[in-house]
């Protein structure tokens, strides 16, 4: 493999330890343990919003760290859930006397290590929800998760439940709020080619030349099916059928379409999807109210893309619409 880095041990303290000094306006780190919060934490009254999961994801979760997102992000080694002592540690460092708020992808260990935090920051005085993300409608059980995996809506519900823990929303509203798009959330997506591990040095999975994978994990868990490779527009049909039939919009009704990137697939691509995208929902009457299009949610140098789309209301626009500043979103502010 080539990779730029040192000693494959060492990945995560060093980018976290890089990511700190490139946005120092934004975020402060810790090493020891790892985490990232707001430069600002904790912001009295305030609900706190931490997440986070394995490495690798990037920007997930701590380019999305600051005003109007989260309030700390725990990355764990590559691919691996971080253990509950860290995610103890980021929730009193962003705890501003209202409580604070996991949002958890649905893997199991992310699911587990976050449920003790989350016990042991109550037996510290803070109290706590957690919201589990499960937007994939590939499969319904992995080697990794009990029911559906969460990935790319985890932005959305980020974002979401961000803005409305700024505009002052107590801790029952803002867990609410971040249910409520949970809910609405959709995601299917699809690989063109593995990605490699650093500490595994090798592949994690194999694709023949002329094979993809639709309905991939973000860690490259096995979809539904293997298949020649498509056009384009093929595929991207391939992708919204079960996300429409899972959660079925009505003529006139909104959505928030996310083409997000697997890390390593050309900005040229993504626009040829979301212009499919965009395309076949206006077959049907639905109105893409808003957009995003990017590397979001990745896995690691993985070629590939997922779409997500969020069933949109007048409540969920203007919180979209609300001012954010972090690396990875900003705008309004």
């Amino acid at each position: 493999m080539k990779k730029l880095i040192n000693d494959p041990k060492d990945v995560v303290v060093e980018a976290v330890a890089g990511f700190g000094a490139a946005h120092s306006d934004l975020v402060t780190v810790s090493l020891d343990p790892v985490f990232i919060a707001r430069a600002d934490a904790p912001v009295a009254g305030k609900v706190g919003i931490v997440s986070g999961g394995g490495s690798g994801h990037e920007p997930l979760h701590g380019g999305v760290v600051g005003f109007g997102m989260l309030d700390a992000a725990v990355p764990g080694p590559v691919f691996t859930s971080p253990t509950p002592d860290p995610i103890l540690a980021a929730t009193k460092a962003v705890d501003g006397g209202a409580g604070v708020l996991h949002i958890v992808k649905n893997y199991t260990g992310d699911v587990l290590n976050f449920e003790t935090a989350a016990d042991l920051a109550l037996a510290e005085g803070i109290e706590v929800r957690s919201v589990i993300v499960d937007d994939d409608v590939a499969v319904k059980d992995s080697l990794y998760t009990a029911g559906r995996r969460g990935v790319a809506g985890t932005v959305l519900v980020e974002k979401l439940a961000g803005a409305r823990a700024e505009a002052g929303g107590g801790l029952d509203e803002v867990a609410d709020l971040a249910t409520k798009v949970n809910e609405r959330t959709r995601t299917m997506g699809v690989a063109l080619t593995p990605c490699v591990v650093p500490h595994a040095g090798e592949p994690s999975f194999t694709l023949a030349d002329d094979e993809i994978e639709i309905g991939i994990g973000i860690h490259g868990e096995p979809g539904r099916e293997r298949i020649p490779l498509e056009p384009a527009d093929r595929i991207v049909d391939r992708l919204l059928a079960p996300i429409l039939e899972d959660l079925p919009y009505a003529p006139g009704e909104r959505a928030l379409v996310l083409v997000n990137g697997m890390g390593g697939t050309p900005q040229v691509e993504l626009f040829i999807v979301f212009r499919r995208v965009a395309e076949a929902l206006a077959e049907r009457g639905i109105e893409v109210a808003r957009s995003l299009v990017g590397n979001y949610t990745t896995s690691l140098e993985m070629q590939g893309v997922s779409i997500t789309l969020l069933k949109l209301d007048d409540e969920l626009i203007e919180l979209w619409d609300a001012p954010v500043q972090t690396a990875a979103l900003r705008w309004g502010r």
